[in-house]
């Protein structure tokens, strides 16, 4: 996605959500700091064995499509948008790639990361203590922006963990998205919300409204991209 096309959709999204550009900036100026720190490291560094891609969301289908893909494995990139990381862990899976803005179970996270899982930070304006807090347990991590990319810091469209993902796949040159545990309703689950003390829960106004911009960023990339989604 061209720049000034995603700052039209940002500026939607901060105008819907009632966000802080500023406070956005602050929290990626902070990411960005880190990782001057630590290298600069960009895409490159990312584990992409195929271009072929699966990513994961944490939606209701999650499980059953985790148990699908063990099933029909084959040699290709496994994303997990941050909490549907959790799922794949606990079906013996480690994600190539993580794209996160660390509001998921971070126990599972660090320790995929730990065991291979390449990071892709999203640092936004809700999310500046979880950097300060995690980013020095991590490793093998590039970050992104939802505001304009600059130094050490990308924007490859998109604005939820799952189709940041999808963004992130056409940037790494994918041929093929398959989506896996993405529904776009209104349940969500221990996997989406880690505090949440049952299995699935109803969505929040503001957990919809995500929800309906995923959605429809995806149809967009889907338009307008070059990759070829499939929708499980």
């Amino acid at each position: 996605m061209e720049m000034e096309v995603w700052l039209e959709w940002y500026g939607r999204i901060l105008d819907d959500f009632g966000f802080s550009r500023k406070a956005d900036e602050e929290s990626a100026s902070y990411l960005e700091s880190f990782l001057r720190e630590h290298g600069c490291p960009g895409p490159e560094s990312l584990t992409v064995p195929s271009l072929d891609f699966i990513v994961f969301g944490a939606g209701p289908s999650l499980r059953k499509h985790v148990k699908r893909f063990k099933e029909v494995r084959g040699n290709v990139t496994i994303v997990a948008a941050d909490g549907a990381t959790t799922a794949l862990l606990e079906e013996g899976l480690i994600p190539h790639i993580i794209v996160t803005d660390l509001d998921g179970r971070m126990e599972d996270i660090i320790e995929a990361n730990r065991r291979g899982a390449s990071l892709v930070v999203h640092a936004h304006g809700n999310n500046l203590e979880a950097l300060r807090k995690y980013l020095p347990r991590l490793q093998n991590l590039i970050g992104t922006t939802q505001s304009v990319p600059y130094g050490c810091i990308y924007n490859f469209g998109g604005f939820t963990d799952g189709d940041r993902a999808v963004f992130l796949a056409e940037a790494l040159g994918a041929e093929t998205v398959v989506l896996a545990g993405m529904d776009f309703g209104e349940v969500v689950t221990r996997y989406s919300r880690p505090d949440m003390g049952s299995e699935t829960g109803r969505a929040d106004p503001v957990k919809r409204l995500k929800l309906e911009y995923a959605e429809r960023l995806i149809e967009w990339i889907e338009r307008n991209g070059r990759i070829q989604i499939e929708k499980w």
